[in-house]
């Protein structure tokens, strides 16, 4: 009768656990696809003698593939949990993550399997088109919203945007990659404003969402690398983008006392992608400048990229054999 008792109990804490998957669980494929790519480039431009970005995409499309299988059971099974999730003013904005898999997995297969990476550059764009709409529709009509719901996790519903010309200018016309990539850039400077607003003239950001500092810093690289690829080389707008990156992710940096002083949240994972596209952003601008300071800064940035990525894993495997994660929340 106790084993039986015991059983049940276990039983209904699984549940409960699907119950409480989060969306955010998505951030852990996007900075493992992001890192993947991050190998990949790091492959081609330093010439590694290993080769670990085939290992590692085969890896990451298990672990997005079983997230994406829980999350899926859990709209079977718990489809007002997921409405609730999706209706949630910071929560909502993870969703479109769904669409950068899509995008950052194009990229991957550019080189390798052309069709393959035009499908899901497709599936990409519509899906983040998609979100962009209905996102930015809940932004303008919901009324709940206040300034503490803003933080950097607002950007995801729009950096989708500026990656689409990354692989866009190799699979349609380029103009449709500029409609995306302008759609991106002027929201992600609105967004910026609101963001600044919020850390300086309000509350502070709580704990469990500093790590999304690190998003800072994301869409200025990423549009860099954008505007590289549209221009076909380095070009004034594009290095702008990048050097303000850049001086954002030495700002974050000297925030590290913030960081230091939280416990392990599945948000740590924000510290992941952006790191991706900044390691990626300087292995390019080493590419096509040929300096010897950009290949040291993309050395040092890639080997912080592989320690943050080993510890966050580390960290997210502790915690799920802790049951320290899928727990209900209080907000």
């Amino acid at each position: 009768m106790e084993d039986a008792a015991e059983n049940l109990v276990a039983a209904q804490y699984d549940l409960n656990r699907l119950k409480n998957f989060p969306v955010s669980f998505l951030a852990i494929g996007l900075g493992l696809i992001g890192f993947t790519l991050a190998w990949q480039k790091a492959e081609e431009i330093l010439h590694l003698p290993v080769s670990l970005s085939p290992y590692l995409l085969g890896f990451t499309l298990v672990v997005i593939l079983a997230i994406l299988g829980a999350y899926a059971t859990k709209l079977i099974r718990y489809y007002d949990e997921v409405k609730k999730e999706f209706n949630h003013p910071i929560k909502m904005n993870f969703y479109p993550i769904l669409a950068k898999l899509f995008l950052i997995a194009s990229i991957i297969f550019l080189g390798s399997n052309l069709a393959l990476s035009k499908y899901l550059w497709w599936i990409g764009v519509v899906l983040q088109f998609i979100f962009t709409i209905v996102i930015m529709s809940a932004w303008i009509q919901h009324q709940k919203f206040t300034i503490s719901h803003i933080n950097p996790s607002w950007f995801i519903p729009v950096v989708g945007s500026i990656i689409i010309p990354i692989a866009g200018v190799k699979h349609f016309s380029p103009e449709l990659s500029w409609f995306f990539f302008s759609l991106g850039l002027f929201w992600w400077l609105i967004l910026t404003t609101l963001v600044i607003n919020r850390m300086i003239f309000h509350n502070p950001i709580p704990d469990k969402l500093i790590p999304t500092l690190f998003i800072l810093f994301a869409p200025p690289v990423i549009g860099f690398i954008s505007l590289t690829k549209l221009y076909g080389g380095l070009n004034p707008a594009g290095n702008l983008l990048y050097y303000f990156g850049l001086f954002l992710f030495i700002l974050v940096l000297f925030q590290l006392k913030l960081f230091f002083r939280i416990r392990f949240f599945l948000s740590w994972w924000a510290y992941s992608f952006p790191l991706d596209a900044l390691a990626i952003g300087t292995l390019l601008m080493y590419h096509q400048s040929g300096l010897m300071f950009f290949k040291v800064a993309s050395i040092v940035i890639f080997i912080l990229l592989n320690l943050v990525i080993i510890m966050l894993l580390v960290k997210t495997v502790i915690a799920m054999k802790n049951r320290a994660i899928c727990i209900e929340e209080t907000e």
